[in-house]
């Protein structure tokens, strides 16, 4: 009897309540405090609201957020430019007469630059596009100051300064006013990077929408041309011309031979797309982009393959715009023609005249047809003449921002 008292003493606590009496009380205040939680803490219930207003709602902030995405991209390019030009690197490629640093700040806004390669042996072709469509003397300055329109023969310097070559090309400057001289050595392995140079030194002096590359041997609408870079001025980055994807020739001595073939897979691969090295042109974020850029960028042996490797990875639009294709070779281009121009050959005065074709050369030709080659691009004759690409440019509606 006395040691089953003690373990009824034992259940008891020592304030004397009883053991069970505690684990009721324990087990009923957690209840009573999971209950008070749930109330007080209940997750609000999702109202469905108009799946109408939810879309356009969407549909605002994705525009917001695109926008936004643009002003900035467009903003860090020009404090890229700015900084570029701040430490005088873009100095390094242009030619100043004197002006030093504030080149880059004294930019003349316009539309688009038209930069035509030539070298130091073309003077028949560039003679030949002064004839046809390019505007000469007080036409060409204003051009440029009231259209927004800059075209200028793109040439470097010789390897020997102030030699013969030099002198004939700072001759023809001064009686014509149209060449954009660079701080580079002329060469035929060395387009890349006149290509690279040229957008650099056109950054530094014009702040341009659109810089546009034009070969020697290609003559242009200049007034289509404009008209076709003008529907794309909304767009921040844009590569438009007439693209292509050749394949990559790894066979030493031919033509357009690749010394870095292997970098594009097994042989017989393609390029990636780009656009022709005749005509292209590229927007002012592109040509920032090269001109900040421009130590970093890997040039390969063909220049319009340079080109499209230095946007691959970058949110660019290539635009396959085939009005900037030039088309038919002017050899076969005027055999196909001669079955229905030949009477016009024979009969004078088309029977000798002498005409200007692409390739700066004169020969016996005839005026190319614009609905078979396209409408920005095409073999010009000396009797179009300049006036009719200025009267076209005229014509157009007003692209400079000034």
């Amino acid at each position: 009897m006395g040691a089953m008292a003690g373990i009824l003493r034992s259940q008891r606590a020592v304030g004397g309540v009883p053991t069970r009496m505690v684990c009721f009380l324990c087990t009923f205040s957690f209840f009573l405090g999971f209950l008070l939680v749930n109330r007080i803490w209940s997750v609000p219930k999702l109202v469905e609201g108009n799946d109408n207003a939810s879309a356009e709602a969407s549909y605002q902030r994705r525009y917001l957020e695109g926008s936004l995405d643009k002003i900035i991209s467009s903003l860090e390019m020009q404090l890229a430019a700015a900084r570029a030009a701040q430490v005088g690197s873009l100095d390094k490629y242009a030619k100043t007469k004197g002006h030093g640093t504030d080149l880059f700040k004294d930019r003349s806004k316009v539309f688009c630059v038209v930069g035509i390669m030539t070298a130091f042996s073309s003077r028949t072709r560039r003679d030949s596009i002064r004839e046809t469509w390019m505007p000469q003397g007080e036409t060409l300055r204003i051009m440029g100051k009231e259209k927004g329109v800059v075209v200028r023969f793109v040439i470097g310097h010789s390897s020997t300064p102030g030699g013969v070559l030099d002198r004939a090309i700072e001759a023809e400057e001064e009686q014509h006013q149209d060449f954009l001289r660079l701080n580079h050595i002329e060469g035929y392995h060395e387009l890349s990077l006149k290509t690279q140079i040229f957008f650099s030194t056109a950054v530094a002096q014009w702040d341009a929408e659109f810089y546009v590359k034009v070969d020697d041997d290609v003559h242009a609408n200049l007034g289509a041309l404009v008209s076709s870079l003008a529907r794309y001025r909304s767009k921040p980055r844009v590569y438009i011309g007439c693209m292509k994807s050749g394949p990559v020739l790894a066979k030493q001595g031919i033509k357009y031979y690749e010394p870095e073939h292997w970098k594009f897979g097994e042989e017989g691969n393609k390029y990636f797309r780009h656009a022709t090295g005749q005509l292209y042109a590229i927007s002012k974020d592109l040509a920032t982009y090269i001109s900040v850029n421009r130590y970093i960028l890997h040039r390969y042996a063909n220049e319009d393959v340079s080109l499209g490797s230095w946007f691959i990875g970058l949110d660019v639009e290539h635009i396959d715009e085939r009005s900037l294709c030039c088309g038919t070779p002017p050899d076969l281009f005027i055999l196909q023609l001669s079955k229905i121009l030949w009477f016009f050959l024979l009969l004078p005065p088309y029977g000798k005249l002498k005409l200007q074709i692409v390739s700066g050369k004169r020969r016996q030709g005839a005026p190319a047809l614009h609905r078979l080659i396209g409408v920005a691009v095409g073999f010009a004759s000396r009797r179009r003449g300049w006036r009719r690409s200025i009267n076209d440019v005229e014509r157009m509606q007003e692209p400079s921002g000034t």
